[in-house]
């Protein structure tokens, strides 16, 4: 089955849109206008994913909603394959467990609303974060994943006023540091 996931870019857009994060969800229209493909193209990948079970709707007003089946039993691992495929993975491993002083990381832009892109915002919550070190690691995950890092580091207290007044996508929690 995963086989028939990465043949068509709708089916692609489609994955990384819902199993990126299992939050996101849409309707056929703005799909189709985000995606630009045709409402038809889209339908029919839709129609595809909920007949597998991996996509469950709703109605909201008169808009069929999609959203991610997160009790699908491939669920985690077509988003964990999703994690590897951009790298999340790399930047988790090679920046984010050799930096201290850092309790969360989230993606933001466009991965947190499920469009793939060649540059990965994310938000570093935590305290004494040596920014020179962080730009020293971020250049080298850069060149393992192919992609540009931007990045945003905010204390807790800053992150709190930021989500009180954020709108739009919620932030994706990539990581957060579990104490034992």
């Amino acid at each position: 089955m995963l086989d028939t996931l990465i043949t068509s870019k709708t089916r692609i857009k489609i994955v990384l849109k819902f199993f990126l994060n299992s939050n996101s969800s849409s309707y056929l229209r703005n799909l189709a206008e985000e995606f630009d493909e045709s409402t038809n193209s889209i339908r029919k990948e839709l129609n595809r994913f909920e007949d597998a079970g991996l996509l469950t709707s709703y109605c909201n007003g008169n808009k069929k909603m999609y959203q991610a089946n997160t009790q699908h039993p491939l669920f985690f691992d077509i988003h964990n394959i999703i994690m590897k495929q951009i790298g999340f993975d790399h930047i988790i491993e090679k920046i984010i467990k050799k930096l201290g002083g850092i309790i969360y990381v989230y993606v933001i832009g466009d991965f947190a609303k499920g469009i793939d892109n060649k540059i990965i915002d994310l938000l570093f919550v935590g305290k004494k974060i040596d920014k020179s070190y962080l730009q020293r690691l971020i250049d080298k995950g850069e060149h393992l994943i192919k992609r540009k890092i931007r990045y945003l580091i905010f204390s807790n207290t800053e992150f709190k006023d930021y989500s009180k007044n954020y709108k739009g996508i919620k932030p994706l929690l990539l990581w957060e540091r579990h104490e034992i």
